[in-house]
């Protein structure tokens, strides 16, 4: 199964939604360090994956469980440095932007190449770019999303795009070009999707031939067999064994791997992983359950606690429920959930009541809000003032899932529908598998309310709320269901665009908090701190607060 995040929509007017997956890069150490000799260590390091990789080709991904890979054989323009959200360099050693925050010039890292021995240089970052803005229709309309998303438009509507051009200086200074200064500059460009891919290998395998095959697409040759500077690269996926394996790239720029060879064995039930860390036949896992991590523990395993960077929310859709377009009514919802015991009862040790709609890590965080306090009877009154008293709620949940924000999705559900019917709203339970219709039924507009849920990209307050709530003009957002939809819209975009940080963080803070006591157009919940589990022989694996782990670095012992 794979593990995709949704950025839907918190308040959903219309039928339409991202989806997009945590990405980032780790900086690779520079230097010419030798790889593990072997001795006491073993050649290979086992992930037990949830999922198998959609495709190879991050660009054309959307997906945790493809990107968990990729990210070990590909790198961009910029890292993120590894168990933070900072941005550091990775394929550009500097960058400088213009005054007006629409230029951007990258100095590159000399004597880079390809693994298939072609070079890196300012020529193959203006392809890969031009190769990414200039998508046919059936790549831009489905898996080229992180372009979309970020960049807003493809080279046939190239006025509407933020990308606007590249220009290579010399072979080692390129040139990017921006519509408008956003805060997303440069540090968008640490997603996997972003990555420098082989200019002569995506010719080769006519990388951009994306086409529409009944409900999904058909991928080209290149997306199978990508070609990348990072320190591992693709040796083989055997569909029939389930298992992805890279082997070491021995001509890295960088610090060689330490292991000769990483294995993703695909294993899509979570007590399997764990009964198979315990057996010995992988060596590490992801989100393991937070009843399990007690246990992982006295068995000797390393269970590693990342950073809460993360906002778990109901969402609400007053098109579909009328009486949600009454704020008082969404206030009431908001003081009739008693998170506090949420938080102490169902997630892991380090979880947080959420005061807005991203945790406290990201840069305009507004310090000075306040949790809505659990007040059942001031729930009550609302709903009384607003003639809402006994009104109904289809509220629905995921099954077949475990995401880092909501570990036990229909627990969680349990625990709010409980403090919904407490004060007199009846709550109609409506559950469908995560991949198996819950996701349609949000972005169809299915359901009064629904959990979900984001995790962080990178540090940046347009990732999260630009994310919920900035895709007016994309996604016709809120046109039908509030009156405030066009102007938050505008007003995040303004936000996003001032150039200097201290400016642009006190913008965000002034809108989270009109987000909060104005709109409130759905409900914070909480922030988890996810975790991942590896065998006591296990060394060098660094948590990301992103989710988003390297693992060049990584031993293991016999």
């Amino acid at each position: 199964m794979k593990y995709t995040r949704k950025a839907t929509p918190v308040v959903l007017a219309a039928a339409v939604a991202l989806t997009l997956t945590a990405c980032a890069q780790s900086e690779r150490a520079s230097g010419q360090g030798g790889a593990s000799s072997g001795g006491d260590t073993k050649d290979t390091f086992t992930f037990g994956a949830a999922g198998a990789p959609e495709v190879f080709d991050p660009f054309y991904a959307t997906d945790g469980e493809t990107f968990r890979v990729t990210r070990q054989i590909m790198e961009g323009l910029v890292g993120i440095k590894a168990g933070t959200a900072e941005v550091e360099p990775e394929l550009a050693e500097k960058w400088e932007p213009s005054a007006d925050g629409k230029e951007w010039t990258f100095t590159l890292r000399k004597g880079v190449k390809f693994t298939d021995g072609t070079p890196f240089n300012a020529d193959a970052v203006c392809y890969n770019f031009e190769r990414m803005f200039d998508q046919n229709e059936a790549a831009a309309a489905g898996p080229a999303e992180y372009w979309s998303t970020t960049m807003g438009a493809f080279k046939s509507k190239a006025k509407d795009s933020l990308y606007q051009g590249c220009e290579a200086k010399d072979e080692s200074t390129v040139v990017l070009k921006v519509a408008r200064a956003t805060s997303k500059f440069p540090t968008m460009l640490s997603l996997d999707s972003f990555s420098m891919q082989s200019p002569k290998a995506m010719k080769e395998g006519d990388a951009n031939n994306v086409k529409t095959q009944g409900e999904g697409f058909a991928y080209p040759k290149y997306s199978f067999n990508p070609v990348a500077t990072g320190p591992y690269k693709l040796e083989k996926y055997d569909e029939a064994n389930k298992t992805v394996t890279l082997v070491r790239n021995d001509d890295y720029w960088g610090e060689k791997a330490k292991t000769k060879k990483i294995v993703f064995k695909i294993i899509p039930d979570e007590s399997t992983r764990r009964q198979e860390l315990k057996a010995g036949s992988i060596d590490a896992y992801d989100l393991p359950n937070p009843v399990d991590w007690n246990g992982l523990k006295s068995d000797g395993n390393k269970v590693m606690v990342r950073p809460a960077f993360n906002i778990l929310y109901m969402g609400l859709n007053p098109q579909k429920n009328p009486k949600l377009k009454d704020l008082k009514v969404r206030q009431a919802l908001l003081y009739a959930l008693n998170r506090d015991q949420l938080v102490k009862t169902q997630l892991p040790d380090g979880a947080t009541v959420a005061t807005q709609f991203m945790p406290e890590t990201v840069s305009g965080y507004n310090k000075e809000l306040k949790a809505y306090p659990y007040d059942p009877e001031k729930a009550k009154s609302l709903l009384k003032e607003a003639g809402a008293e006994g009104m109904s709620l289809t509220f629905a949940y995921p099954s077949e899932v475990s995401r880092p924000y909501m570990p036990n999705p229909q627990k969680i559900h349990d625990a709010l529908r409980s403090d919904l019917e407490k004060v007199g709203i009846k709550v109609n339970v409506v559950t469908k598998p995560w991949n198996g219709g819950y996701l349609d039924g949000v972005d169809n507009g299915q359901f009064d309310a629904w959990l979900l849920g984001w995790t962080g990209d990178y540090d940046s307050a347009d990732n999260f709320v630009g994310t919920f709530f900035g895709n007016y003009d994309v996604n016709d957002f809120h046109t039908k269901a509030t009156s405030y939809g066009k102007q938050l819209a505008d007003d995040l975009a303004k936000a996003d665009s001032i150039v200097d940080k201290g400016q642009r963080d006190a913008a965000y803070e002034k809108l989270n908090q009109q987000i909060m006591e104005e709109y409130l157009p759905g409900l914070p919940i909480s922030h988890s701190p996810p975790a991942l589990v590896v065998s006591p022989k296990v060394q060098g694996v660094v948590p990301s607060p992103l989710t988003a782990e390297e693992f060049s670095g990584v031993t293991v012992g016999k």
